[in-house]
């Protein structure tokens, strides 16, 4: 280097120069002060133009020269250094690094000017002593809105999180958000606020039990997170919804014997069957098995078990009565072929299975728009879902409409899209879920159109059988060829044994209606169509008969009102709310 004097106004800037914050105007008043007292202590850095001129381009030092111009000198002294094939960006970089650290924004400018000119992320981090973290997390403010950037110029920077959370949101997500929560001149920016209203809840891959096939069957795509630790999987998705289908399709494809998918309290707890107690410890062959998800979509097992069933005072092993009158007549007791909570099981085995198909079997589009007809013809257009709680169409129907819009909000979409849209909405409406998610007779046809029952699960379990009446027990035997046994217990068990290898669906459990239900349903909606605004009528031409509605809901509250209302069907063959009903 070689230091000589030259006019100041003579310098040109560095249109690279790393510092483009402006700095305060206290500080540049008592730099003034200081340059009018006794001079430019340390002469600015120039080197000579690289584009054929004559001149010199400050390398370091642009606000000193500025200075020196506002305070009237005609000459300073300067350090003329060789001109280097990066435009002085590094050197400029690290001088002003260790005369007074950069913005993070300015440092981001400079980071991303050495990138474009070649440099990796390491070697800046070498060359800096950063860490590639640091580097990397500031790269993160390329996804950040430009006037956010001009806040955090300031020094009013987010924490780590926050940023990250930011830099993941769209750009238009981020504008209505700054909108909301813009700070006024002077303060600083509520940072925490504006990362909470652009958090989007992350599932992991590590957290997920299916594979790749059902991780493409769902949409979901795996978005890597650079700040994970090199020893994890940090692959993430915010296609939450997708995420959970994939989970519990899983689970349900995965079932082990005796086992069950549950639902979780508010705290997260599985809520498992009534009286089961759960097993902490080893549990034995007899016991069962529940699959949940916890708060982060992970596939959680535990496993209960259930009190033995007590057998009625008197009762001998062979089902009779010891001591009992001879010569009394019992009067017959007629167990219906499947318990209320059989029809619950139903009910829940149709629905999965109606979803799966719907999500993976082959269906025509005329086919697909038919079913959605069908689907806001059923019982339950409030919606009450058999997916995913209760809702009002409206905002909820709206995540499905919005994929078939384009960015400038005009309605243009290919048919993939169309397609998706639609079983997604089939999904959310149709339901067999026993209560108010029923959609009754349509539900039962749409999954009969689609081949649903090809998605079925295996109601082989112990847990179903129980549900049988002895009579419904041996016509399974008869279709199984299995000999029935003598007591009920042993019949079925024979039948577990049996289905332990062998799919089985109950005839009960099938999609495809009664004919006579059927065309009553037909009927009630072509009368309804006749009788039009104007009319009146007492069916309302929802699928089923009233009067099976009310016995299926009394049904209901019996079952949560009466906690002995319990299958007994191991030794007394008969459910006690039926013998309670039928001895009245």
């Amino acid at each position: 280097m070689q230091i000589m004097k030259v006019d100041p106004r003579a310098l040109k800037e560095n249109p690279d120069r790393m510092r483009q914050t402006k700095s305060s105007p206290q500080a540049d008043a008592l730099m003034l002060a200081t340059i009018k007292a006794v001079g430019i202590v340390q002469p600015p850095v120039v080197a000579p133009q690289t584009d054929g001129g004559n001149g010199y381009i400050i390398d370091a030092g642009h606000r000193r020269v500025r200075l020196a111009i506002a305070a009237g000198l005609d000459e300073i002294e300067i350090l003329v250094a060789d001109a280097a094939n990066d435009n002085g960006a590094m050197r400029s970089m690290v001088e002003n690094s260790v005369r007074e650290p950069l913005t993070p924004v300015d440092q981001w400018r400079g980071i991303e000017r050495l990138v474009a000119l070649g440099w990796t992320e390491e070697a800046i981090a070498v060359a800096l002593a950063l860490p590639v973290r640091q580097i990397r997390e500031l790269r993160l403010l390329a996804n950040v809105l430009p006037a956010m950037l001009e806040q955090m110029a300031l020094g009013d920077m987010p924490s780590e999180q926050q940023l990250r959370i930011i830099a993941a949101a769209a750009q238009v997500d981020q504008k209505e958000v700054w909108k909301a929560h813009k700070p006024k001149k002077g303060d600083t920016a509520p940072w925490w606020q504006i990362a909470n209203a652009l958090t989007k809840k992350r599932m992991y891959a590590r957290d997920a039990s299916f594979g790749d096939d059902l991780a493409q069957a769902y949409g979901i795509e795996w978005v890597e997170d650079l700040f994970a630790p090199a020893d994890q999987d940090g692959r993430y998705t915010t296609n939450v919804e997708g995420f959970l289908g994939a989970q519990h399709e899983w689970m349900t494809s995965n079932l082990p014997k005796r086992g069950a998918i549950v639902e979780v309290n508010s705290w997260g707890q599985p809520e498992l069957p009534k009286k089961a107690s759960q097993v902490y410890g080893k549990p034995s062959k007899s016991d069962h098995t529940a699959l949940y998800l916890d708060r982060d979509g992970k596939v959680q097992t535990v496993h209960y078990r259930m009190p033995e069933v007590a057998k009625p005072k008197g009762a001998a092993d062979d089902g009779s009565s010891a001591g009992s009158n001879s010569n009394a007549v019992a009067p017959p007791k007629i167990r219906p072929d499947v318990t209320q909570k059989g029809h619950d099981m139903i009910g829940d085995f149709r629905t999965d299975a109606l979803h799966d198909a719907l999500g993976r079997a082959p269906i025509e589009d005329d086919m697909l728009m038919a079913l959605m007809v069908l689907a806001f013809a059923g019982q339950n257009v409030r919606v009450d879902s058999g997916a995913d709680g209760t809702f009002y169409g409206g905002k909820r129907f709206s995540r499905h409409a919005v994929r078939l819009f384009d960015e400038h909000g005009k309605l243009a979409f290919d048919q993939d899209t169309l397609r998706v849209a639609v079983r997604s909405v089939l999904i959310d409406v149709l339901s067999c879920r026993r209560g108010m998610s029923n959609s009754g007779m349509v539900s039962r046809i749409a999954g009969e159109a689609i081949g649903a029952d090809e998605y079925l699960p295996n109601m082989g379990s112990e847990e179903f059988l129980l549900c049988l009446s002895r009579q419904a027990l041996e016509a399974s035997c008869g279709e199984a060829s299995v000999q029935p046994r003598s007591k009920v217990r042993e019949t079925r068990a024979a039948l577990v044994e049996h289905f332990a290898n062998e799919h089985f669906v109950h005839p009960a459990g099938r999609f495809a209606p009664p004919a006579d239900e059927l065309l009553d349903w037909i009927r009630a909606g072509a009368a309804t169509d006749v009788i039009g605004s104007g009319g009146h009528e007492d069916d309302d031409g929802h699928g089923e008969d009233l009067g099976e509605q009310q016995e299926v809901h009394a049904g209901e509250k019996r079952d949560h009102d009466d906690p002995q209302d319990v299958d007994v069907g191991s030794e007394g063959e008969h459910d006690q709310d039926f013998d309670q009903r039928a001895a009245a």
